[in-house]
């Protein structure tokens, strides 16, 4: 009988992303132009504006301490000279196509998991084109030379291990990280820089003596529930060595699901404001969803933190739901259950697995509830298709301390 063949997957992830693809942009419009990968750099947008931050920075520029999140102001202060470039994502987004158009040269099974990265499941392929070290330096070459940019790729037999070697030295290099290496490798690492976990876990393990990624890997599974609760605890312990079973699978395409996010000025660091975000973002999901009449399988929360660091959770429902306070509820749940308080900058709410809502099959014994609720969003949509969007409200967006309106998503422009 032949044997399971073992998993072999790789993951790209772009060195500096928006500052290379600023640099490369500028470069093919003006090959004369100031490469800013060779100075003091940094992508920051409007300094006017929120977004008065450095989204990016070049490796010089990192010498003098500057930091992915920080004000431009502070960063102006380590380095006056520091050029800072507005931000064009169109353009990003367009070099972040052309990358995946290359990296499907190799395998059919990609996910995309945010605009400057990607898993390739490289298992059934791999025959094809060798080692997977020297195959992995070929992509490596390819996207330099073609493409004009540079990357780092890890490999390993799951995603969590393919990613944490991918943050090895960096620009330009292939790194391992097999289950064999994790001692070695992965568990001498400070605990921050374990995948998934945040300042605020961090520092609850610090407090408790954990201070390596080795330290967390051999600690008791219910003494890190009762600092960090049950599912959190559980998840980043497998992390720690090195357990992860889940699939490189492509995402959903945006047309396939109702989505609303709102990137706020301040970040967000307690459960019940985020909670009032998640209320404002279901609401605008709610209404598209009905208004559409079709009805949602599965929820997804996002959060970005202050280093822009992605995380998210989905939960599949049991039953199909249009209902913006069924929404609402769920996200919550979702929230609580992966949050581990690291500041937010960004939520985003996302509805997907849709079907028509009048041929789904809904559970025979549905609960009084759930009816009320469905006659409450129509009366609802009913009053604000009349009399517009803001003539009715939910009582929490009333209060004073409200930062998002209650129907979009977007922040409010007051001071907190």
């Amino acid at each position: 009988m032949e044997l399971p063949q073992k998993r072999l997957i790789f993951h790209i992830d772009v060195n500096s992303a928006f500052l290379s693809w600023e640099s490369v942009h500028r470069l093919e419009r003006d090959p004369a132009a100031l490469d800013l990968r060779t100075i003091p750099s940094a992508v920051g947008g409007d300094q006017a504006s929120r977004h008065g931050i450095v989204l990016a920075k070049s490796t010089p520029a990192k010498k003098y301490g500057i930091t992915t999140g920080e004000p431009l102001a502070q960063a102006l202060k380590k380095c006056p000279e520091l050029m800072i470039v507005p931000s064009h994502f169109h353009v990003y987004r367009d070099f972040s196509q052309k990358l995946l158009r290359l990296l499907e040269e190799y395998t059919p099974d990609i996910e995309k998991f945010s605009i400057d990265e990607a898993f390739l499941d490289m298992t059934s392929t791999i025959h094809l084109f060798g080692e997977p070290v020297e195959t992995a330096d070929r992509i490596r070459e390819r996207i330099k030379q073609e493409l004009q940019f540079t990357v780092n790729i890890g490999i390993s037999s799951n995603k969590l291990l393919a990613k944490m070697a991918s943050d090895f030295e960096k620009p330009n290099r292939c790194h391992t990280l097999w289950e064999e290496e994790v001692p070695s490798k992965m568990w001498p690492l400070p605990v921050r820089e374990l995948f998934f976990v945040g300042s605020s876990a961090e520092q609850k393990m610090k407090a408790i003596g954990i201070h390596t990624i080795g330290d967390l890997a051999h600690t008791n599974l219910q003494i890190l529930k009762s600092h960090l609760g049950d599912k959190y605890a559980a998840q980043i312990l497998s992390y720690a060595n090195g357990i992860d079973d889940s699939p490189v699978e492509e995402r959903e395409p945006v047309n396939k699901g109702y989505s609303n996010e709102t990137t706020l000025s301040q970040d967000v660091n307690d459960y019940d404001t985020a909670c009032q975000v998640i209320l404002s973002l279901c609401e605008t999901v709610g209404i598209r969803l009905r208004k559409d009449k079709v009805l949602c399988g599965c929820i997804c929360v996002e959060l970005k933190d202050w280093s822009f660091h992605a995380h998210s959770h989905q939960i599949t429902l049991d039953t199909p739901t249009d209902s913006t306070t069924v929404l609402y509820q769920k996200a919550c749940e979702l929230l609580k259950e992966f949050w581990d308080f690291t500041p937010i900058r960004l939520i985003s709410v996302r509805a997907s697995h849709i079907s028509d809502g009048t041929f789904t099959q809904f559970h025979m014994f549905q609960s009084a509830r759930n009816q009320k609720l469905e006659k409450m969003d129509k009366a609802i949509d009913a009053i604000r298709g009349k009399y517009g969007i803001d003539s009715i409200k939910r009582a929490s967006f009333l209060k004073q301390d409200s930062i998002v309106d209650h129907a979009s998503g977007k922040e409010k422009h007051l001071s907190r």
